[in-house]
């Protein structure tokens, strides 16, 4: 059943629809991150991928210097905000009026992000749940706000995920956060179900095959499937075989309503929405 609801976002002052799903790209300025192709860390480095990003159609560059991924080393906020600002001074110079989102916990960091370089939406993959100050700082900044379920932090979230009803949690759990976000007066929340943040295998398929149901909740929805171990822990291989797998996930998201698609792969996954657009076109002959 597709939905009967408008979905925008407000960015940096414009109507972002997506009811085109709109396709945001990866930028991390990280040593360590899952993916070794994502990994940029020189000026020139930089500079490349956010024109890479750009250039292959995507509409939001996503920008992260904390690597989430499981086991991940902890790092300090005044480390992680020394390698944004290198980062976010390189996108506005050369790509300034970019919509640009930055991949944070931290209330501080987000607030230097909003506040000195114009970031547009922040991405937070806690929720609120690793900095208490977040709900608030993201209702005073007045941006889109991308909340994310994980069970447990990076350093331990793989380590034995537990549900008695994967779902029914999952959706108390945003149901929570979206009335506290409301009650503050944020008017852009978007829903991330969080695949490979605390799930085994089974446990992101059975989140998948559900995805339609996050429709309850009348908000955007982003997914982001890119290169992770929910592919080649299936398939075999390793994230760099990981780009067709990758590409029939987010079909298949795309399908069931997904509204942004997180990637490192942007040209790909363009191409996915415009078939999958295509296709719904043509539904009604």
């Amino acid at each position: 059943m597709e939905t009967n609801y408008a979905k925008y976002i407000n960015v940096n002052g414009k109507l972002m629809d997506l009811s085109q799903p709109q396709v945001m790209g990866i930028l991390n300025v990280t040593p360590d991150s899952f993916y070794a192709g994502s990994r940029q860390q020189t000026e020139k480095e930089i500079t490349r991928r956010a024109s890479q990003i750009l250039e292959e159609g995507a509409s939001i560059i996503d920008i992260g210097a904390y690597s989430s991924r499981p086991n991940a080393q902890h790092i300090s906020s005044e480390e992680e905000m020394s390698r944004l600002r290198t980062g976010l001074e390189i996108i506005n110079r050369n790509h300034p009026g970019s919509v640009v989102s930055v991949d944070t916990f931290r209330a501080d960091v987000a607030r230097m992000c909003v506040e000195e370089y114009g970031v547009a939406i922040i991405n937070d993959i806690a929720s609120g749940d690793m900095d208490e100050r977040m709900f608030e700082t993201v209702a005073r900044l007045g941006v889109p706000y991308i909340i994310m379920h994980m069970q447990g932090t990076p350093q331990n979230m793989q380590m034995n995920p537990h549900y008695d009803d994967m779902l029914k949690e999952i959706f108390f759990y945003f149901s929570k956060k979206v009335q506290q976000l409301r009650d503050l007066g944020v008017k852009d929340i978007i829903l991330d179900p969080g695949f490979g943040f605390g799930k085994t295998l089974e446990h992101n398929y059975q989140l998948m095959n559900h995805l339609k149901e996050f429709s309850i909740f009348k908000l955007p929805l982003l997914v982001g499937v890119s290169r992770k171990s929910m592919i080649y822990h299936l398939l075999g291989g390793t994230p760099d075989e990981a780009l067709n797998g990758t590409t029939v996930l987010d079909t298949i998201s795309l399908m069931k309503g997904a509204d942004i698609l997180r990637v490192h792969d942007v040209k790909a996954a363009v191409e996915t929405v415009k078939i999958v657009q295509k296709m719904k076109s043509c539904a009604a002959f």
